[in-house]
C-alpha cells in the first residue's frame, strides 16, 4: 500500500528510512508544542485551547502534504509568526486575539486562491538556481544559529551574541550548554560513521544524558526556567479546544479599523508566503528534489497545504500553519515521501493525548540535531559559482545567505536577495537575466520596507 501511494522505490527509500525520518521531524519541531501556547498565552488564550489547536492543525496540514504532494515536508504553527501574532498585533497594536484569529483565517483564504491561480508556484519558478541554493545554505545557517540559542550556547551579550560561560549557574544552564556539545559531538560521529537514525539516537541520547544528570543531582531544575527531564503521564483536558475554536468569527467590526485591519493581513500574508517558499526551496533544494530547471514538482499542491492549515488553524484557534524548516531534519534522515510526513502527522495526533511526553524532551537535546542539518544544507555553497564572472549572481546570494542569521528572518533573507538581484544585473548590463516577475517582487518588497 505504502509503495502504491508514496512511490518509494521511484525515491530510493523504504518503508523503515521514511517513518525513521519522520519520527525524526517530529521530534526536532516537538518544541513547538511547548512554545506556540506559552506565546500565544501572551494575547490572552488558553494553553491548553492552543496546544490541542496546534496538534490538530499541524496534522491536518501534514498529511495534506503527504497526501497529495507526496513531500516530507511537516507543517506547524510558525515561529516568528506566532510571535507577532501575540506580541505586535495583540499587543502593540491592541487587538483582540479573535481579530487577530480572523486575519490569519482570511490570509489563509487568500493563499488559497493564489495557489489556485498559480501565483505562488510562478514567484517559486521565478527565482533564478543561485538564489534557491542561497536559500538553502542560509536556512541551514538560521538553524543552525536556532540550534546553538536552544542548547544556551549562544546568549545575549554586549557584542548582541556570544559564548555561554559554563562555569556560571552551571546545574542549570551550563550543563544544559555542556550536554547540547555532547551531544553534538555523539550525533555528529554517528552520522559520520553512517549508522542509520544517526540524527534521532543523538536527539534521545542526549535527552537521556540530562535525565541521568539530573538523577545524579548535577542538574538542578529551578522551576522557572529549568525544569525537570522526566517525562509525567498527565491527560489533556480536551474540552478547552471550544474556548478557541471558531472565535475568530466573532468579531466587532466597530471597534476594529478596517485599514488597520487590512494592514495586519497583509503582513501575515507576505511573512508566511516568503518563508513557506524559502523553506520549500531550501528543503527541496537539499534534497536533491528540484528538477533540472530548479522547479519542484508537485510545487502547487505543497503551497495549497500550507494555505489550508493556515485557514483551518485559525478556526481552531492558533496563529498561521506553515511549512517547517525542521523538515530539514527529516530529509537528512533519508525521508523523500510524503511517508516521513504521514508519520510526523501521526505523532502530532498522538500528542494531544500524551503531550507532556513529547514536550519533555529539552531544547538543549533537539539542538545537536539542528546544529547538524544546518551544517548539511550550509555544504550546499559548494555548487555556487563565487567566480569574478559570477559576482552579479553570486553577491546577492552571499547577502540573502547572511541576512537569514543575522536578521533571524527566512523571509527577510528573500527579500534582500532579490533586490539585490535585480540592482546589480539591471545595472551591470545583464538584464536579460532577470525573469520579469522577479522586477516586480523587488518593488513589492521595496515597497514593504517603506510602508510595513
Amino acid at each position: 500500500m505504502f509503495e502504491k501511494l508514496f512511490k518509494l522505490k521511484q525515491n530510493n527509500t523504504t518503508v523503515k528510512t521514511e517513518i525513521a525520518a519522520g519520527i525524526t521531524t517530529f521530534v526536532t519541531m516537538a518544541y513547538i508544542l511547548a512554545v506556540n501556547p506559552n506565546v500565544l498565552s501572551a494575547a490572552g488564550m488558553d494553553r491548553t485551547a492552543v496546544l490541542l489547536a496546534t496538534c490538530l492543525a499541524s496534522f491536518l496540514g501534514t498529511v495534506i502534504m503527504a497526501l497529495s504532494a507526496n513531500l516530507p515536508f511537516a507543517l506547524s504553527a510558525g515561529m516568528g509568526l506566532n510571535a507577532y501574532f501575540a506580541y505586535t498585533v495583540c499587543g502593540a497594536m491592541g487587538y483582540s486575539w479573535q481579530t487577530a484569529l480572523l486575519a490569519v483565517f482570511i490570509e489563509g483564504i487568500i493563499f488559497i486562491i493564489l495557489s489556485l491561480t498559480k501565483v505562488r508556484e510562478s514567484i517559486f519558478d521565478c527565482i533564478p538556481l543561485s538564489l534557491k541554493r542561497a536559500v538553502s545554505i542560509g536556512i541551514g545557517l538560521f538553524i543552525a544559529f536556532i540550534g546553538l540559542q536552544n542548547a544556551g550556547l549562544c546568549v545575549d551579550s554586549a557584542t548582541l551574541v556570544s559564548l555561554v560561560s559554563f562555569r556560571d549557574n552551571f546545574s542549570t544552564s551550563g550543563i544544559c550548554a555542556l550536554l547540547a556539545v555532547i551531544g553534538l559531538m555523539i550525533t555528529a560521529a554517528l552520522y559520520i560513521k553512517n549508522v542509520k537514525g544517526s540524527i534521532l539516537i543523538g536527539v534521545f541520547g542526549t535527552w537521556l544524558l540530562g535525565i541521568i544528570c539530573q538523577l545524579t543531582g548535577i542538574y538542578v531544575p529551578d522551576g522557572e526556567s529549568y525544569f525537570s527531564l522526566l517525562p509525567t503521564f498527565a491527560m489533556t483536558d480536551f474540552s478547552k479546544l471550544g474556548e478557541t475554536f471558531g472565535q475568530c468569527f466573532k468579531v466587532d467590526f466597530g471597534e476594529t479599523g478596517i485599514f488597520n485591519f487590512i494592514i495586519v493581513i497583509f503582513s501575515f500574508l507576505f511573512v508566511d508566503l516568503f518563508d513557506t517558499l524559502g523553506t520549500i526551496i531550501g528543503v527541496s533544494t537539499k534534497a536533491n528534489m528540484l528538477d533540472k530547471d530548479g522547479k519542484l514538482p508537485g510545487i502547487k499542491p505543497a503551497l495549497m497545504s500550507d494555505a489550508v492549515a493556515t485557514s483551518a488553524g485559525a478556526v481552531l484557534g492558533t496563529s498561521t500553519t506553515t511549512t517547517f524548516v525542521e523538515s530539514s531534519a527529516g530529509v537528512a534522515a533519508g525521508g523523500r515521501t510524503g511517508l516521513t510526513a504521514l508519520t510526523t502527522a501521526v505523532l502530532f495526533l498522538l500528542s494531544m493525548f500524551l503531550a507532556p511526553i513529547f514536550t519533555a524532551i529539552p531544547s538543549f537535546a533537539t539542538a545537536p540535531a539542528l546544529i547538524i542539518v544546518g551544517f548539511l544544507m550550509f555544504s550546499s555553497i559548494t555548487e555556487l559559482k563565487m567566480d569574478e564572472s559570477n559576482f552579479t549572481t553570486a553577491i546577492p546570494a552571499y547577502l540573502c545567505i547572511i541576512a537569514m542569521p543575522l536578521f533571524y528572518s527566512i523571509s527577510e533573507g528573500i527579500a534582500i536577495g532579490i533586490i539585490s538581484y535585480v540592482i546589480l544585473n539591471l545595472v551591470c548590463g545583464k538584464s536579460k537575466q532577470i525573469n520579469p516577475l522577479m522586477y516586480v517582487l523587488a518593488v513589492v518588497f521595496v515597497l514593504k520596507y517603506i510602508f510595513l
